[in-house]
């Protein structure tokens, strides 16, 4: 069925300058709503219009710089071709999805989707199923067509995704998702004993420590912690720092880094806390694997 009729429907809905207006009753109705929301996340503006609304005033809503795409099996559906007249009055484009190009659907169009099957793959062989099977299909390789021709990207889908995960990982930054308030840090000459106070109240299972310009210079986690306290030498009185990570690793701010790159390094490392520092490498906030989790961008 990809033939020359279908690259005419494609061309026809990519010269469409307003929006694609999907149509359809009953089954196919159900489709074309589908049909309408994937061009609409794929770069071509479509709504789903209703022929018994479009009768009763919603007709307004078809501009003319836009096109319909008509969505019928036997191509007589009355409801649908009550206002194929006063679509072509107002000369909007016509694609017509539809088994007979001879019916009244199928003489009024400006380009003809064949949708006809040999038979329904339902046991009376009635009910639409491998008929609306093949017009899903149809109409997704006709977004999958437009998307190409426009350049469509990731990108672009991600901006009309932004609850999604694909949207989470291009767009939400390690800034967005920092902790910023209340963190744990000490000077590094804080004792041990008075670190785990400090540790204990940060909530964070890390403690950060910071020279005399508030810059990073190492960080305790709570597998450090569980290290020192095995071992025999542990001194409370002694500064908690000689215990901790030296140099540890850390996000600039100014980076703009992508919380989803900011996971991969995080698991790399296999780390579960990773601190945030400004031009200054002060720390600033941290981020944490599970904020990550949480927010679904390892989804």
């Amino acid at each position: 069925r990809l033939d020359e009729a279908f690259l005419q429907a494609a061309e026809l809905l990519y010269r469409t300058q307003g929006k694609v207006i999907v149509t359809g009753v009953g089954k196919s109705g159900l489709v074309g709503a589908k049909m309408a929301a994937t061009f609409a996340s794929t770069g071509t503006p479509s709504f789903f219009l209703h022929p018994t609304e479009a009768l009763h005033g919603d007709l307004g809503m078809i501009g003319k710089t836009d096109s319909v795409v008509a969505i019928s099996y036997s191509g007589e559906s009355e409801e649908l071709t009550k206002i194929l007249p006063h679509l072509k009055r107002f000369e909007i484009p016509l694609v017509a999805l539809c088994s007979k190009c001879d019916s009244t659907l199928g003489r009024y169009a400006d380009a003809f989707v064949d949708i006809s099957v040999e038979k329904e793959a339902c046991p009376l062989g009635i009910a639409p199923t491998a008929s609306t099977t093949l017009t899903m299909a149809l109409g997704d390789a006709l977004a999958a067509v437009l998307m190409k021709k426009r350049g469509f990207r990731k990108e672009d889908f991600a901006s009309f995704h932004p609850g999604g995960s694909l949207g989470k990982r291009l767009f939400v930054k390690v800034e967005d998702l920092m902790r910023s308030e209340g963190l744990p840090i000490v000077e590094s000459a804080t004792p041990f004993k008075e670190a785990l106070v400090a540790m204990s109240r940060g909530r964070l299972g890390h403690l950060l420590f910071v020279d005399e310009a508030e810059r990073l210079l190492a960080i305790l986690s709570d597998g450090d912690l569980r290290r020192a306290l095995l071992s025999e030498s542990l001194d409370t009185d002694r500064p908690a720092i000689e215990y901790a990570t030296r140099e540890p690793k850390r996000i600039s701010l100014e980076e703009g880094l992508l919380a989803v790159d900011a996971l991969r390094m995080m698991e790399k490392m296999q780390i579960q806390l990773m601190p945030i520092v400004d031009a200054k490498d002060r720390p600033i906030g941290v981020i944490h694997l599970h904020d990550l989790v949480e927010a679904g961008i390892g989804a």
